[in-house]
């Protein structure tokens, strides 16, 4: 059985993805995402941290992801973590660890929250109140 090795990242892409040819038929893109996170410290200030990750993706998902994606666009990945190693001329061992992407969805690229006037969400529960109360 194996064991788990599964990661779900949300974030933006930090370039265009660079789609390859490793064979004739099979085709890979590599991209790289920015995730933001906040959070308050001890002091009550609030930080932001930004991560970034480099990813791949394999065959049709390659295809779609060269097509749909671009610098900036929001992603979420679902996938698994894999650790390539290696030596260099020296024989200094390295090791670099990426997402394996098996599943990609893109945000709206003309993306804008839209809120709604303060009135409106006040006045927004006092209707469905009502309507459950008849």
């Amino acid at each position: 059985m194996n064991q788990l090795n599964s990661i779900i990242l949300e974030g933006n892409l930090t370039k265009d993805p660079l789609l390859l040819d490793a064979t004739e038929t099979f085709k890979v893109c590599k991209f790289s995402i920015a995730v933001n996170r906040w959070y308050k410290n001890q002091k009550d200030e609030g930080v932001e941290e930004v991560s970034f990750f480099d990813a791949e993706c394999y065959g049709k998902l390659a295809e779609v992801c060269a097509k749909k994606g671009s610098k900036g666009r929001g992603v979420r990945i679902v996938g698994r973590l894999k650790q390539n190693s290696w030596k260099d001329e020296n024989g200094k061992s390295h090791s670099r660890v990426i997402v394996i992407a098996e599943h990609i969805e893109y945000k709206p690229q003309n993306f804008t929250p839209v809120e709604k006037p303060l009135q409106e969400t006040v006045k927004q529960p006092e209707k469905v109140a009502e309507a459950v109360a008849f």
